[in-house]
């Protein structure tokens, strides 16, 4: 038996229990949680923005050791150190076919599918397919990517989410080159990320955006040269901070149809917007037909970073290894099981950065 956070129910607290976990099977791994960083999406599947059968163990970005491998896995061994992948590609179906690997048809089966049993009987199922809110986890070995040497062990779960989705906006969606300015809306875990990957971009300018003035001192640290807190003037307020013309980019980390149309309209004429944060349905965003053809701006949606975690990760590493990468800076709470709870009320109220579950 191990602990685990359960949601029963979409909308419905978490309960910290034990839970039943059973040894790997063919193609799967067992996993001792080092640690579990609190993200928006588990926020989402929680109160069902996005759907996730439940009951469930959430929690997708995590690091851990290898306990036991099932029959077949080659790819990782006990005692390995390794990040999750909660997206991990099938290599066989039309997209991974293109060399997109982030779009696979395939990659959200094991979320579908139970993976352990609560203590009375009942099936749960694994939040993302990676179920990293416990003390340990049977992931499929796609899931489980080695973790190169040099990076703290805890702080690399970090690297499974928000740092490969901030680094991905930067480096292979917005295609930041150095010089240019970038604009980041939301100052969380994944916008503290993308603002570090604009700053080893060699962004000549990075200004931060949120809706809360204590932000600042967390998106200064992460390399942002300028700061605005969000309110009605915002893309104003930027394009006079870029000699009225705006940014090369804008990277929208929140998944609002508001700040979306602001960090669009923030950009300059030919400017570069890439959408991260995930919104509801509701959410929609509206442009005139004369606007769009006048401005010329690109606008487009960014799914993990359109990131290869097994070709970025290594990368990453050496950025961490380097100094440039500091992991540490995007984690403002180390919490245990217990505080996950508090980490989402902090999160609705726009507090802090990254909450990590430390086990």
């Amino acid at each position: 038996m191990v602990r685990a956070a359960v949601l029963p129910a979409v909308n419905a607290p978490l309960q910290i229990t034990e839970i039943d976990l059973p040894e790997p099977g063919p193609g799967q791994v067992r996993i001792r949680l080092a640690a579990a960083g609190v993200c928006h999406s588990d926020l989402s599947l929680s109160n069902g923005t996005l759907r996730q059968p439940v009951p469930a163990v959430l929690g997708h970005e995590g690091a851990g050791t290898v306990t036991a491998v099932g029959p077949g896995v080659t790819s990782v061994s006990p005692g390995d150190r390794v990040v999750l992948n909660w997206a991990p590609s099938c290599g066989d179906c039309h997209f991974c076919g293109l060399a997109e690997p982030w779009l696979c048809a395939n990659s959200g089966l094991a979320a579908n599918t139970p993976y352990a049993t609560a203590a009375d009987g009942t099936e749960l199922y694994p939040g993302l397919g990676t179920a990293a809110f416990a003390e340990e986890t049977v992931v499929p070995a796609r899931a489980a990517l080695p973790l190169p040497d040099g990076v703290p062990l805890a702080d690399a779960a970090l690297l499974g989410c928000a740092v490969l989705t901030g680094w991905g906006a930067v480096h292979h969606s917005a295609r930041v080159r150095a010089g240019e300015s970038v604009a980041v809306f939301g100052v969380g875990g994944v916008g503290l990320a993308t603002i570090q990957a604009a700053r080893i971009a060699g962004a000549a300018s990075i200004v931060a955006v949120d809706v809360s003035p204590a932000k600042e001192e967390l998106a200064r640290a992460a390399g942002a040269t300028d700061f605005v807190t969000a309110g009605e003037d915002t893309a104003r307020r930027i394009r006079k901070l870029t000699g009225g013309v705006g940014t090369d980019v804008a990277v929208e980390c929140v998944g609002r149809a508001d700040t979306i149309r602001t960090a669009w309209s923030a950009t300059r004429r030919g400017g570069r917007t890439t959408v991260v944060g995930i919104g509801g349905q509701e959410q929609q965003v509206t442009f005139s037909a004369l606007e769009l053809f006048y401005f010329g701006r690109t606008l487009s949606g960014c799914v993990y970073g359109n990131s290869d975690p097994a070709r970025d990760l290594p990368v990453l590493a050496g950025h961490v290894r380097s100094g440039a990468l500091d992991l540490s800076q995007l984690v403002t709470d180390r919490i245990g099981l217990d505080g996950i709870p508090a980490a989402f009320d902090a999160m609705l109220a726009g507090k802090g950065g990254r909450s990590l579950v430390v086990f």
